[in-house]
């Protein structure tokens, strides 16, 4: 259910804890090609026991080779017609697309019952490609997440997409930094759409589980009756408008 976006900058800047110091904003941008799967609630198991034992070595080789940073696959917890995410992430976009072609190619020359099983299991998918915001995150998108993510995914008007980044950095981003380095949330990132459908900004944290991030969100969202944020939360809100929340438990995660 689409809900006013708002709310959900907010819920999911709550739990942005992790790494006890921010991107550097000189960094480099990275590139993650999601694919989001909608699959068939009573095979999901046998998917997740093909990506395990059969997809698996395959990725991580890649991992190994240098061809991708790292990979993941997240499981539906709470959101919505999302089952299951494949996330793949490397540090250009060059890489990005010739390791996920390659890999595709390598799982359907050496696997192709394992591939045709799964494909009757998870039949239907979306995919995106987004871009990691230097400065905006508490760690490496390829950093070990925890056990439990949060994504917040965001319609918004393109003409104001760099003043939400803006508002992002200057007013939200230091109110969580704050809170980060006390033990309870891994990390989280900005992300700015590059291919893909409707979502375009993206928000993802990680904890060790979901009450330890659930909690956090209530702790920051305590501190949030600052004038300013409030004024800035009212202008993000004009320009990402929708939003859909998801929680993931992250099921394989590489390195």
């Amino acid at each position: 259910m689409k809900k006013n976006a708002t709310a959900g900058l907010l819920l999911a800047l709550a739990v942005l804890a992790g790494n006890a110091l921010a991107q550097d904003e000189g960094a480099p941008s990275s590139y993650a090609y999601v694919t989001y799967f909608t699959c068939s609630p009573d095979g999901e198991s046998r998917a997740d026991e093909i990506i395990k034992t059969v997809f698996k070595p395959h990725y991580d080789a890649a991992v190994e080779h240098g061809d991708i940073q790292g990979w993941s696959w997240l499981q539906h917890f709470v959101g919505g017609k999302w089952r299951r995410a494949l996330v793949i992430i490397a540090g250009d976009i060059n890489s990005l697309l010739d390791a996920s072609g390659a890999l595709g190619e390598i799982i359907s020359d050496r696997t192709p019952e394992a591939g045709r099983a799964f494909s009757a299991i998870c039949s239907s998918h979306d995919d995106y490609i987004w871009q990691t915001t230097p400065g905006l995150g508490t760690g490496a998108v390829t950093e070990e997440r925890g056990e439990a993510g949060f994504s917040v995914y965001m319609e918004c008007e393109m003409n104001g997409e760099e003043r939400a980044d803006e508002l992002v950095s200057k007013v939200f981003a230091p109110i969580y930094n704050k809170h980060v380095g006390e033990g309870e949330l891994t990390s989280w990132n900005w992300l700015k759409h590059y291919v893909g459908g409707e979502w375009r900004r993206a928000l993802i944290m990680g904890a060790a589980d979901h009450k330890t991030l659930m909690a956090a969100r209530d702790a920051i969202l305590a501190e949030f009756d600052d004038r300013k944020a409030k004024r800035a939360g009212e202008e993000f809100n004009g320009i990402c408008g929708k939003h859909q929340d998801y929680m993931w438990d992250i099921l394989v995660q590489t390195p």
